[in-house]
């Protein structure tokens, strides 16, 4: 039983197992990317991704090191000068297995393993994506500078606005005054009394009296 045993036999002897993942990883480094099956593409992502992460310490030993495991001056050279470089910000996941289907053949399922910091389409892809997203904050010092050279116009249009309302109010006023004292002069001319009548002057004449 092979209860717990993470790494796949592939059907070979470790002798073959082993130069097989040499040769397909010193081929994915130089190439940068390789078509393979499913299966073979998800053991080599194992087995080359611990070599990735050993050549970010460029030293004699990690050089012999890898060395030991690809078999390959070219791939060890190209890994260690170029390849190390380009993945110096990344903590861990450098492949990518992306699956193509089944093979006419035999229907194997078929995938493409590529070094994920070389694929310049999906790599500008995400940065435009990126460029688009916006973000809400809270205020800047941008904003706060924009707003500075703002305040002077906007406290120019305060000034003017409040003149304006004081020549307003002031119209107001004097109409106010004029209606009132259009209002008292009318009060004042209906509290006037009724003029009485004058009184009459005593006749002399003789008819008159004797009426």
């Amino acid at each position: 039983m092979r209860h717990g045993k993470k790494t796949s036999k592939l059907g070979r002897k470790s002798a073959h197992r082993k130069a097989m993942f040499a040769n397909m990883a010193s081929s994915l480094i130089i190439h940068k990317r390789i078509t393979t099956t499913l299966a073979k593409g998800k053991a080599l992502r194992v087995y080359v991704e611990p070599l990735i992460t050993k050549s970010k310490d460029d030293s004699t030993h990690s050089r012999r090191t890898v060395f030991s495991y690809l078999q390959n001056k070219e791939a060890v050279t190209e890994l260690f000068r170029e390849v190390s470089v380009k993945v110096a910000d990344r903590p861990g996941g450098y492949t990518r297995v992306l699956k193509l289907g089944p093979r006419l053949g035999d229907s194997a399922e078929m995938c493409m393993i590529e070094l994920v910091d070389y694929n310049e389409n999906l790599l500008s892809t995400k940065e435009a994506a990126k460029a688009k997203t916006t973000r809400r904050r809270r205020g800047t010092g941008k904003k706060k500078s924009e707003d500075a050279v703002a305040a002077p116009a906007t406290q120019t249009k305060v000034e003017e606005i409040a003149e304006e309302a004081k020549d307003v109010i002031e119209e107001v006023e004097v109409k106010a005054d004029e209606v009132v004292e259009e209002v008292e002069d009318v009060v004042a001319e209906g509290e006037k009394p009724e003029k009485a009548e004058e009184p009459q002057e005593p006749t002399t004449d003789p008819e008159e009296i004797k009426e």
